[in-house]
């Protein structure tokens, strides 16, 4: 079992090693809670851009549905009149990890970008900038494009440079883990951050009963029934043409389990391999020997595509969402002073 894998499984529960790692937690959180309070203060300068911001984060660590929602909450702008632009840091890239940022292409490679705005960028629906400095990043992105008149950050909820206009948390049904902070549990901030955020939505349903109930809350869940081969784009299937084949899984997302039980439920019997977020694949991890079918999710066939064999298949899965939760958002985008 890896570090991470280790870490995570702590972070369910309040187990030994949990409890270990709770004086470098509370140490981590107060750090954390001097961080806010010298941005909330002013002592710390948050740049507000001359367009409305809105971020998609969470107050835990690990993969949570945020991409997915990114993409939905963009699709309803535009088809509101909005002209959007995505901010994402473009972790595990090159460009971000030397300081650099611009702009994502559909043809760029993984290990400069990053898997999740590489994604995002191949969806088509708006220009995808990264880097690091999200403040830095907006700026750039407006200059390229200044017909852009909302941006959404895909993450960075704790990157207060940036100030922001709406703020959404997003939660899985892992909720708040043990409760502690990092790196005893799972926790960026306190769950009583939660209560000063506009919207609160919930991955697969709400997971326990310490999550502040004072804030404007919405239902989130991911479909997708249709497989993408991945060395012949244009090939496509359903579950049921894996029927009595032998079936490899992989997931290299924030919770792996989440695919594997999504597969379950379109029919598939699959062999599960888990892997990290944002994992660097190698050929070895591809190759299952006699398998008939390989699965990935979308994330990680951004990265495997070179690497793939021809019976490697991906599932892109889109977010549904409560509409309501577009509809709050415009509101207060109308709502908005002027910066």
């Amino acid at each position: 079992m890896s570090l991470t894998d280790t870490l995570t499984s702590a972070w369910m529960r309040r187990s030994l090693l949990a409890w270990l790692l709770l004086p470098l937690g509370l140490l981590f959180a107060g750090l954390s809670a001097l961080r806010r309070g010298l941005y909330r203060q002013g002592f710390l300068k948050s740049i507000r851009l001359s367009r409305p911001v809105i971020v998609v984060g969470n107050v835990t660590v690990g993969g949570s549905g945020k991409t997915p929602l990114t993409l939905w909450l963009v699709d309803a702008l535009i088809k509101r009149g909005y002209r959007p632009g995505i901010i994402s840091r473009g972790y595990g890239g090159s460009v971000s990890a030397g300081g650099g940022m611009r702009q994502v292409l559909p043809t760029d490679n993984p290990a400069q970008t990053g898997d999740e705005p590489l994604l995002m960028a191949r969806r088509g629906l708006c220009p995808v900038w990264i880097g690091r400095d999200r403040a830095a990043v907006g700026l750039a992105l407006l200059a390229a494009h200044p017909d852009v008149d909302v941006l959404v950050t895909d993450d960075g909820l704790q990157h207060y440079r940036l100030a922001r206009d709406v703020e959404i948390v997003v939660m899985d049904t892992r909720g708040a883990g043990n409760g502690f902070p990092l790196p005893a549990g799972p926790l960026r901030e306190p769950l009583s951050r939660i209560r000063r955020v506009q919207a609160l939505v919930f991955n697969g349903g709400r997971p326990d009963s310490r999550i502040p109930g004072d804030v404007p809350a919405f239902a989130m869940c991911l479909t997708g029934r249709t497989f993408q081969n991945l060395v012949g784009p244009g090939l496509h299937c359903d579950a049921a043409s894996f029927a009595g084949k032998r079936v490899e899984a992989l997931a290299g997302i924030g919770h792996p389990q989440r695919f594997f039980d999504h597969l379950a439920s379109l029919g598939v019997t699959a062999s599960d391999h888990p892997f990290p977020d944002h994992h660097a694949y190698t050929a070895a991890d591809l190759n299952f020997p006699g398998a008939d079918v390989l699965l990935m999710t979308e994330k990680d066939g951004v990265k495997c595509a070179a690497l793939a064999p021809a019976h490697a298949w991906v599932l892109r899965v889109d977010a549904e969402v409560d509409a309501a939760l577009v509809q709050l958002i415009v509101e207060k985008l109308n709502g908005r002073p002027p910066a």
